[in-house]
């Protein structure tokens, strides 16, 4: 089992600028690196090897010229609660829908929420005070990706199993 996630990375203007936001060390705190910055149109969680190849065939034949969505980070970075820091991504919502819609026969949605764009930029105990920094920029995604987390502590990896085209 190997734990999956369907996702579009950002460009690297964005991801500069994201290195851009302050980033002061803190105990407890835990800074994301930039291989971690994803956006997450629908996380699978641990899925048998066996359904990676189906996983594929339903999102290439489903989304096979999919249009790219018009992505819009910020205008903030958020702390939900005292564990983790985000900035916000709108404009995934149908995309997501369509790759829940896609693979739900594969791996059923076991807790139903709305679906919520961001990219994580940091996890562990999270001071208030460091939420709010202003951040923003626009792109359009060439392409999403079937995700493996292959990662070890201190050594993030996400893997393309394999990517889809957008149009």
């Amino acid at each position: 089992m190997t734990r999956l996630s369907i996702a579009v990375r950002p460009p690297l203007a964005i991801r500069e600028r994201l290195a851009e936001l302050p980033r002061e060390p803190r105990t407890g705190l835990s800074w994301t690196v930039p291989e971690r910055w994803i956006v997450k149109l629908r996380p699978l969680g641990h899925v048998a090897d066996h359904l990676v190849a189906p996983l594929v065939d339903a999102l290439g034949a489903a989304l096979d010229g999919a249009p790219a969505p018009t992505c819009t980070l910020g205008p903030a970075t958020v702390r939900p609660a005292g564990s983790w820091l985000y900035a916000p991504v709108a404009g995934l919502d149908e995309l997501a829908c369509e790759v829940f819609a896609a693979t739900e026969h594969l791996v059923p949605v076991t807790h139903p929420q709305p679906y919520l764009g961001f990219l994580v930029l940091a996890t562990g105990r999270v001071p208030a005070e460091v939420a709010g920094a202003p951040v923003s920029g626009t792109w359009q995604p060439d392409e999403f990706a079937l995700l493996a987390d292959r990662s070890a502590p201190g050594r993030p990896r996400l893997v393309d199993l394999a990517t889809f085209p957008l149009e």
